[in-house]
């Protein structure tokens, strides 16, 4: 038995269908083997005619045996459209015309098995077949992209057992059955060269003495009239041609509904990454002002696409404003969150030159869907002056999905690339009062790295997956962070917040080595949520 199976690697067949106009939206299904034939010896010509493999006698009987009626094994499968205004030219050089592309859409991984069970090829045959196979590059018009191959014997005969797609002369019609017109080669003229055309040339002193004809073709057979060569000559049908009734299931094109339940285990995104285009981008000092004005610009996304979700819902005379919990970091009445788990937006100079140009947001919770097409929204960063910064997303979803950069990690050792602000001031009396070496002005390195520690044993009680550091040292004396070596002072510590201290408090930078590898992101500390107190991966996983 030949049998061969066609693979669509864009998920699309665009053909159609002999007698049809392109703007009637009728595709072809199954292709018919007209269509197959002429693209396996456009292959050969093209391509293998110079091939030992593929010699003129061998491919001929290999296309003799194949133009015999064919079955098919068709996948499931859904038609779609596409619009298109192609130059026309009838009314001027601007003229336009709409054209309805219209084709068959597949599952990628799926094939379309055609099979010829009373044929059968020989070695040399099964050979030029294949490098037929392995240079068809796409079947019907030149955007469907094909992959074609040769099933062995077992694979023929469970494809043969499951088709669906057969000539009515061989077949019964049932209830869930259609009829349909498939246009096939004709085996007793499809190789003739009957109206196939020729170029005459005459020859001679005068152009009078001798004439002789030459073909256009090679080779001459019906088979490979072009369409401008058939409407020319008036042809109603391609001579060489014969159209067959064929039964094809009636839900061919029935989309099966998919069980929602493998969307609803998949897990949420928990990590949004954006890149950063200015003419000037932001310097790594303003990273506060930065992740600010990216929470309301995220904000701002969440609420339009919440009301476009509402729609009609909407009570007139009622200005409904959703907010996100995920995002802004308080519930329904306006109560901040506790335990850290909204939204961190943490810019970061990753390439050293001082300058802002990533941006990540990273909520543990996880962002819904609303908030995920709130994040695709994010386009422009509007700041009070200067021009406004681009964003463009990288990436959406899990963080070791999107690992590889020093924020995620994973990494042993930890360094400050902004400065930490203690969550809390000093205590000089009271029954919590802080020891005496960490009280003074001269003490707010150590009262910081006290406050740092007291950090951490909270976050370890919702991160258990975080060891306790082996140490935590300050980066240097003078406690500059980044690649630029930027002092505390020199960082935008307050936020656009009434009453808030955050230039007020203590802060340092640190260095902090665990035992083992660990994921980040690490960002500790008042402000964490708006790029404060980030730490990024020093070291490799090992």
């Amino acid at each position: 038995m030949i049998a061969i199976a066609i693979r669509f690697p864009g998920g699309r067949f665009h053909a159609t269908p002999w007698g049809h106009h392109v703007n009637e939206g009728v595709p072809e299904w199954p292709p018919s083997p007209w269509r197959l034939l002429r693209a396996m010896v456009a292959t050969w010509k093209r391509k293998l005619d110079d091939d030992p493999s593929c010699p003129a006698p061998v491919v001929e009987s290999l296309l003799r045996k194949m133009a015999s009626p064919p079955v098919f094994s068709l996948p499931p499968a859904s038609t779609g459209h596409a619009r298109h205004y192609m130059p026309w030219f009838k009314k001027g050089p601007g003229d336009r015309t709409l054209i309805f592309d219209t084709f068959v859409a597949v599952e990628k991984s799926a094939e379309v098995a055609i099979l010829w069970p009373g044929e059968t090829a020989d070695a040399p045959e099964r050979a030029a077949l294949e490098r037929l196979a392995a240079g068809l590059s796409f079947v019907g018009r030149a955007e469907s992209w094909a992959e074609v191959r040769i099933l062995c014997d077992d694979e023929a005969a469970r494809a043969f057992k499951r088709f669906n797609c057969a000539p009515l002369e061989n077949h019964v019609a049932t209830g869930d059955m259609e009829f349909i017109r498939v246009l096939c080669p004709d085996p007793d003229s499809a190789f003739d060269n009957e109206h196939t055309p020729a170029v005459r040339i005459a020859a001679g002193r005068r152009r009078r003495d001798t004439r002789s004809s030459v073909k256009l073709y090679d080779p001459d057979w019906h088979l490979c009239l072009e369409t401008l060569e058939l409407h020319d000559k008036g042809w109603s049908d391609p001579p060489g041609s014969r159209w067959l009734t064929y039964l094809r299931p009636k839900a061919c094109f029935v989309v099966s509904p998919r069980l929602k339940c493998c969307a609803e285990e998949r897990p949420l995104p928990v990590a949004a990454r954006f890149i950063l285009d200015a003419t000037v981008l932001p310097p790594v000092e303003d990273t506060l002002r930065i992740a600010e004005v990216a929470r309301i610009t995220a904000m701002g996304c969440h609420r339009r696409v919440a009301e476009r979700c509402l729609g009609d819902n909407a009570m007139p005379g009622i200005a409904f404003r959703p907010r996100s919990e995920v995002l802004s970091g308080k519930d329904a009445q306006g109560r901040p969150l506790r335990g850290h788990r909204h939204a961190h937006y943490l810019p970061a100079d990753e390439d050293g030159d001082g300058r802002i140009d990533h941006l990540t947001i990273f909520a543990p919770m996880g962002f819904g869907k609303t908030e995920a097409a709130a994040l695709d929204r994010m386009r422009l960063l509007k700041l009070d002056r200067g021009d406004p910064v681009r964003l463009l997303l990288l990436a959406l979803g899990q963080r070791e999905t999107i690992a590889g950069n020093t924020i995620f990690g994973p990494s042993r050792v930890w360094e400050s690339a902004t400065p930490f602000l203690v969550t809390r001031h000093a205590k000089s009396r009271g029954r919590k009062k802080d020891p005496p070496h960490l009280l003074g002005p001269d003490k707010q390195r150590e009262f910081a790295r006290h406050v740092l520690l007291e950090e951490f044993t909270r976050l370890r009680e919702v991160r258990p997956d975080i060891p306790e550091p082996i140490s935590v040292e300050p980066l240097n004396e003078e406690h500059r962070c980044g690649t630029r070596r930027l002092r505390p002072i020199q960082f935008r510590r307050f936020r656009r917040k009434r009453g808030d201290d955050g230039g007020r408090r203590s802060a340092g930078a640190f260095r902090i080595t665990f035992p083992q590898p660990v994921w980040g992101p690490i960002c500790l500390g008042h402000s964490s949520h708006f790029g404060l107190g980030l730490f990024v991966a020093a070291g490799s996983e090992s």
